[in-house]
């Protein structure tokens, strides 16, 4: 399919004829009646499309000019267009200027200019399905690399929660765990990107929209971004509406846009910066204005900074990062409906970054607002933001509290842990024990269903891609196993679509939590079912 050269003609005669010619240098190819076929044959694959001037009036052209438009970015479809001689019509032209890739064939062509011009198209039709083909292997590649980055990152997580549990009062540890947790969290983010662009460029991301508190994004937000303001000295003062709103948006999303934003901020301001969060509402839009005293743009890289995997230099420092952040940002406002434009007046200026979304939810009146409010559990902030009834701002000082480790849980005592990562396993286990839970761990599935069996723990623990049997099968089991239905079955994983907590509800997991997991996280997920 992807070889054969489409042919249609107003003779069904000529179009056989020139089959037979290509045919007999061992170009295959497929002649088309009408223009629905041709469409038809086309959305099947083409290695080239070969047409005469008489074809691309009226319909045709106007369907040739859809399909070329809709081309995904990698696909350029090589255009032979046979002419009459003489003067170019108004329809040739039109097909030069709105068909893109077209070569023109002026009749009688020679047979050799035909074929050499049909194999021609057919080379560079090839080299565009090689980069199609590299470019999805690059976005495997990237979600496997993101995927696989996620297990050393969770026995490093668990390690930092024993030392502050053995030395709870030491500050060169406390210096050491901050730093640690820091890097933890960035490292985690960086994964995060990957998988998104992944998910991005394979359309595999489908937004979750639910009603979401503008002030629970905005707190969340600069929890995620406070620990590279606070390394860098900022002062990071937010403006809030002077009441609150509700948003219709998917809020992972719209938390990770307005931290890649501050994070950017902070990243291109030199220490001791000054970054301004601004969020207004005007009707159904709320906007959330991001201004530093940074290293400024030049007017030439205000649009390329959107691109995947540009780079802004900074003086004196070496790159970083992997320039996703502001493309995610774009792509997800662009999901949402809204936009993202950046400004500035010059290297040295500062820039200003303007986030747009039309989600402000209609016919909410301020005390239904305030009451909605209270149904949002409050995010835990890196420093005490001014309540959104007030219009007035805020200095990030504080730093982010230690995770307070949980009392034992008698209803959920016994535990088994399951990964075949020995140290993500052992790491876990050690500070379970140190909450005094009873744990055992195994190291694969066909461990985890005997231990179950012969254990009868209260919670199973599970990572769920291991070798052998992997977590959903080993789940299934220990579902079918006597006093398998009262366990509580908590999945461990470096995958978190809808659709794998989707799969994993199916095999019989009460919890879906995602690598690196929080230890807090996992507490609460035992409390829930306690």
């Amino acid at each position: 399919m992807e070889r054969r050269i489409v042919i249609c003609a107003l003779s069904g005669q000529d179009a056989e004829l020139t089959a037979k010619v290509f045919a007999s240098v061992g170009i295959g190819s497929i002649v088309c009646a009408n223009v629905a076929d041709l469409m038809a044959q086309l959305a099947r694959g083409a290695g080239a499309l070969l047409v005469v001037e008489e074809v691309i009036s009226g319909p045709a052209m106007r369907a040739l000019s859809e399909y070329v438009t809709a081309q995904p970015t990698w696909s350029d479809l090589p255009i032979l267009l046979m002419t009459r001689s003489g003067a170019d019509s108004v329809d040739v032209q039109r097909a030069v200027e709105h068909l893109g890739n077209v070569t023109l064939l002026e009749r009688p062509v020679r047979t050799i200019a035909l074929i050499a011009a049909a194999r021609s198209a057919i080379r560079a039709r090839q080299r565009q399905y090689q980069v199609r083909d590299a470019d999805q292997r690059k976005d495997e590649f990237l979600a496997t690399l993101a995927h696989e980055l996620r297990n050393p990152l969770a026995p490093i997580k668990t390690s930092m929660g024993i030392l502050e549990h053995v030395h709870p009062d030491s500050p060169p540890v406390e210096r050491v765990r901050n730093v640690v947790n820091r890097q933890v969290n960035h490292l985690t983010r960086l994964v995060d990107d990957l998988l998104d662009v992944a998910r991005i460029t394979t359309g595999k991301v489908i937004l979750k929209k639910a009603p979401v508190m503008l002030e629970a994004v905005v707190n969340h937000a600069v929890e995620i971004s406070a620990s590279g303001i606070e390394v860098k000295k900022h002062q990071l003062e937010v403006r809030l509406p002077g009441r609150p709103y509700v948003l219709d948006a998917d809020q992972a999303r719209l938390v990770q846009s307005v931290a890649n934003l501050l994070v950017n901020a902070a990243k291109f301001t030199p220490e001791g910066g000054h970054i301004e969060l601004d969020v207004e509402v005007a009707g159904p839009v709320v906007t959330f204005s991001v201004r530093d005293d940074g290293i400024g743009l030049e007017p030439a890289s205000l649009t390329g900074i959107f691109e995947l995997f540009a780079q802004t230099p900074v003086p004196g420092e070496v790159p970083s990062g992997l320039g996703i952040g502001l493309s995610l940002a774009r792509q997800f406002a662009g999901m949402h409906g809204g936009s993202l434009t950046a400004s500035s007046e010059g290297l040295g200026m500062g820039t200003t970054f303007v986030l747009e979304l039309p989600v402000v939810q209609d016919g909410l009146s301020p005390e239904e607002s305030a009451r909605m409010s209270g149904t949002f559990a409050p995010v835990r902030a890196v420093a005490p933001l001014v309540p959104a009834m007030a219009k007035e701002q805020t200095t990030m000082a504080s730093k982010v509290e230690p995770a307070v480790m949980a009392e034992p849980l008698e209803q959920m005592k016994k535990i088994l842990v399951v990964d075949d990562n020995v140290d993500a396993a052992d790491t876990l286990e050690a500070l379970l024990a140190m909450d005094g839970f009873e744990v055992r761990t195994v190291y694969d599935g066909l461990a985890a269903v005997a231990a179950a069996a012969e254990g009868k723990p209260d919670v199973v623990v599970m990572d769920i891609g291991m070798p052998g049997m992997d977590g959903y099968d080993a789940a299934r089991k220990i579902r079918q196993q006597a006093g398998g239905d009262a366990m509580v079955l908590i999945a461990l994983t470096g995958w978190g679509q809808t659709t794998d907590r989707t799969r994993a509800s199916e095999a019989g997991f009460n919890h879906h939590l995602v690598k690196p997991v929080d230890y807090d996280q996992l507490i609460r997920c035992l409390r829930a079912e306690s």
